[in-house]
């Protein structure tokens, strides 16, 4: 195909593979880094222990692939679409995946270090996820399952986390302003310093997260359960606090 040959181990890097069709090709463990794949179809393709570090893959389709324990750092996957792909220990850091549809797909201990995800899609298994330092601005989260997932330093503004399962989460100093955590499962979790102003935290569990240091003004509160939860230094100034329940398991008026 396109002069190339395919199959497990091809070495395929840096070809020009634009709009072709790889849909369920075996390219198990393939060098294909800094290939250009631009709008090629790789659903359902088996791209597991690949080398795609660079690999540029824009409004491609990668629905149902099997990447797992495959490197993509660097990767351009601006609009691709990895719906029910499998990522599992994916070395995505410093990849581009701006608008990238990753619902269902399987993410549990991928490297998204330094990625841009913003726009991004997320759902389905992202526990034990290092997210460090990544963007996620505007990124839909919904129902997300991020438990002990590594987000310090990331950038959460107006992301979308409604009913997120955040337990046990790393959120040192993660920028959260005017996010939607509302019904968010967040106990156990460490925001310290964390960014929250202007947060929608309605009915949100922080039982036991540490919030100390970290800036919850005009943040809503309403319901939300900080029983256990330490308050240390943070800013409440203006936060909604009605309904409540503070740290002392007092219900706030």
């Amino acid at each position: 195909m396109n002069g190339y040959k395919f199959g497990p181990g091809a070495d395929l890097q840096g070809a020009d593979l634009s709009k072709t069709n790889l849909s369920y090709a075996d390219l198990y463990k393939a060098n294909l880094s800094y290939a250009d794949l631009y709008k090629a179809n790789l659903s359902g393709a088996n791209l597991s222990y690949a080398i795609l570090v660079g690999i540029k893959i824009v409004g491609g389709n990668l629905s149902g692939a099997n990447l797992s324990g495959a490197n993509l750092s660097g990767a351009i996957l601006v609009d691709a679409n990895l719906f029910d792909a499998d990522l599992s220990v994916a070395d995505l850091s410093g990849a581009n995946l701006r608008g990238v549809n990753l619902s269902g797909a399987d993410l549990s201990g991928a490297n998204l270090t330094g990625a841009n995800l913003t726009g991004a899609y997320l759902t389905g298994n992202l526990s034990g996820l290092v997210l460090t330092d990544a963007n996620l601005r505007g990124a839909d989260l919904t129902n997300a399952y991020l438990y002990c997932a590594n987000l310090r330093g990331a950038k959460l503004i107006n992301a979308y986390l409604y009913a997120a399962d955040l337990s046990g989460a790393d959120l040192f100093g993660a920028n959260l302003r005017g996010a939607n955590l509302s019904t968010a499962n967040l106990s156990g979790a460490y925001l310290y310093c964390a960014n929250l102003r202007g947060a929608n935290l309605e009915d949100a569990c922080l039982y036991a997260a540490d919030l100390s240091g970290a800036n919850l003004s005009g943040a809503d509160l309403s319901g939300a359960d900080l029983s256990g939860a330490d308050l240390d230094d943070a800013d409440l100034s203006g936060a909604d606090l009605s309904c409540a329940t503070m740290p002392d398991g007092r219900t706030n008026d």
